[in-house]
């Protein structure tokens, strides 16, 4: 019976260590997978359609707002209030952009995009990620990019050029 007693207490007090620890994870900052009906806030285009391009806003109620490019996932981050404005800056949990060579997503925040290229997304001109500042100077050569950028380095007026 002692044996019995021991056991279950150990079964206890892992479960409750597990329920406390599981308890403080913040919630999945994504990216989530793109569904056949998500469209694109910005332009109306089905995102699932272009998964070459896929950009994502994930907010931390694990809401999300995915894009079919960097583009307009910027418009929509700049613009927030216009585009859903239930939500500010500080409740977005993970920006996601899909990474040009490798097709993976990788964080926006992290990114690299390039400008200027003679690649054209599904909106036409893009700023087009890549996971590191050397895949991004390689791309630049090989595609007439004009420079690189960081996330913070994007702004609006950028955005609006690249129509």
């Amino acid at each position: 019976m002692k044996k019995f007693l021991v056991s279950v207490s150990i079964q206890l007090v892992t479960i409750l260590f597990l329920t406390v620890a599981l308890a403080g994870e913040k919630p999945s900052a994504g990216p989530y997978t793109v569904g056949k009906k998500d469209l694109c806030p910005v332009c109306g285009m089905f995102v699932h359609k272009y998964p070459n391009w896929v950009g994502q806003i994930v907010f931390n109620d694990k809401t999300y707002a995915s894009f079919d490019g960097a583009k307009d996932m910027f418009k929509y981050y700049f613009d927030l209030k216009k585009y859903n404005p239930k939500k500010k800056i500080d409740d977005i949990a993970g920006i996601w952009v899909t990474d040009y060579y490798t097709i993976r997503q990788i964080d926006g925040k992290t990114a690299f995009y390039v400008v200027g290229s003679d690649l054209l997304g599904p909106m036409g001109r893009e700023l087009i990620p890549h996971t590191s500042a050397k895949a991004a100077e390689n791309f630049m050569k090989d595609h007439a990019g004009n420079k690189v950028l960081k996330f913070d380095e994007v702004d609006i007026d950028l955005i609006e050029s690249l129509r």
